[in-house]
């Protein structure tokens, strides 16, 4: 929450400034290169803890992330209550067997058979951690009155993955879910109706026998991302 008064432009000096040679550029992009290659979204975890401190630094650096206005349009619930995970997964998992059932579409299903998916999640309970990422649709100013967001999926989306990246770089592994659709997220977390869920992320440890499809391993090549203008 934000007061209503005007907020004047005041530049500062650009903090943190950090200069390398062109070597040491390159050499720092290819060890984060080398360490975001392992990174993989896992669907069995195991239920050892992870300290409640790892999540919230992993947060505050997603919270780090642009957005427009610096508005910061969105809000993150972290948790660990075997009850609400309980209660998460019962309400996805309906909405997940409606999907499933014939609510997607034929097309849809088969487009997620190499993923192995089903409408079964008991990673969602597994799992030591959620975190429901929400979207803020507006802001509310301290008087009570609302104001607008600008670029709302784009700024929540750069959010998101440097949540995903952070929790990675922490040793741990995450899966994302989109049950569709999850306004039942607002109703067991208490969520207000400004705020729409996006996606939960399961977080924690993999399993020991834990498996991605094949499918997955395959990345586009760099010529079919990337376009280049030189100057």
């Amino acid at each position: 929450m934000i007061t209503k008064a005007p907020l004047d432009y005041q530049p500062l000096p650009l903090p943190d400034r950090r200069q390398f040679t062109d070597m040491e550029m390159q050499t720092r992009a290819d060890a984060f290169l080398e360490d975001v290659r392992t990174r993989h979204t896992v669907r069995e975890f195991t239920d050892r803890p992870v300290d409640r401190t790892v999540i919230e630094t992993c947060v505050r650096a997603a919270g780090t992330a642009p957005s427009g206005a610096n508005h910061q349009p969105w809000h993150f619930v972290a948790i660990s209550s075997a009850e609400l995970k309980r209660k998460i997964r019962e309400a996805a998992e309906e909405e997940e067997r409606r999907f499933y059932d014939g609510g997607a579409g034929d097309a849809w299903i088969k487009a997620l058979e190499p993923i192995g998916t089903n409408a079964d999640k008991p990673h969602l309970e597994i799992a030591p951690w959620l975190i429901v990422i929400f979207a803020q649709r507006w802001g509310t100013y301290d008087d009570g009155t609302r104001y607008k967001h600008y670029y709302v999926p784009e700024s929540v989306g750069i959010a998101t993955g440097l949540l995903i990246t952070a929790l990675h770089h922490a040793g741990l592994s995450t899966l994302t879910h989109t049950p569709n659709p999850m306004k039942f997220l607002n109703e067991i977390l208490d969520r207000p109706e400004a705020e729409k869920p996006v996606m939960i992320l399961a977080v924690g440890h993999p399993d020991e026998d834990a498996t991605v499809p094949a499918v997955a391993k395959i990345k586009k090549p760099l010529e079919e991302i990337l376009s280049v203008f030189e100057g």
